[in-house]
């Protein structure tokens, strides 16, 4: 899909949904495994991602990537150093180093995403927010670009710093 594809595409949504059009925004695609962030309708920065290794879906429980436009409901890990593991959204004060679990870990910051759109990706059963659904740093960085997550979107944590420092909680997410 053209860098105008994805904004035809977003901004029809944004239209649907009855909100303005954003100056700046995220798009990640799942088939691609990548994150685009766009900043005046221009790429501004490109990242490789990891989705979920379950494919794409909503329901609760099914560890699936949600589709759809989302919104960055909160930021969590500022000035944490990198390989910071947290659980449950709080640091834990424990680096990450190799030789520790293997589990794919919520590394370094996390971008936690607000499903938008009713019926798609809020409401009961399938709800992103409920559903814990993060932009995260992972201890899987040779995964990146193959599916391999438990449903958030996985980047490297040097990636994940950079683009924390950069958008704003309210900042839309477009995953499809």
């Amino acid at each position: 899909m053209t860098d105008n594809a994805r904004l035809k595409f977003l901004y029809s949504v944004c239209d649907k949904l009855h909100m303005t059009k954003p100056d700046h925004f995220v798009y990640v695609s799942i088939e691609q495994q990548t994150l685009i962030f766009y900043q005046k309708s221009k790429q501004s920065l490109f990242f490789p991602i990891s989705t979920s290794s379950y494919g794409t879906g909503n329901k609760e429980g099914s560890n699936m990537t949600p589709p759809g436009l989302h919104r960055v409901e909160e930021k969590i890990g500022h000035n944490a150093q990198p390989w910071t593991i947290f659980r449950s959204r709080e640091n834990t004060g424990e680096i990450w180093r190799p030789g520790m679990d293997d589990e794919n870990q919520i590394l370094s910051r996390i971008l936690r995403l607000r499903g938008l759109e009713e019926g798609i990706n809020a409401g009961a059963g399938i709800d992103s927010y409920e559903r814990y659904i993060y932009i995260h740093g992972t201890n899987h960085e040779e995964k990146i670009g193959t599916p391999m997550s438990h449903g958030c979107v996985c980047m490297k944590n040097d990636d994940i710093i950079r683009m924390f420092d950069i958008i704003e909680e309210g900042t839309l997410v477009y995953i499809c």
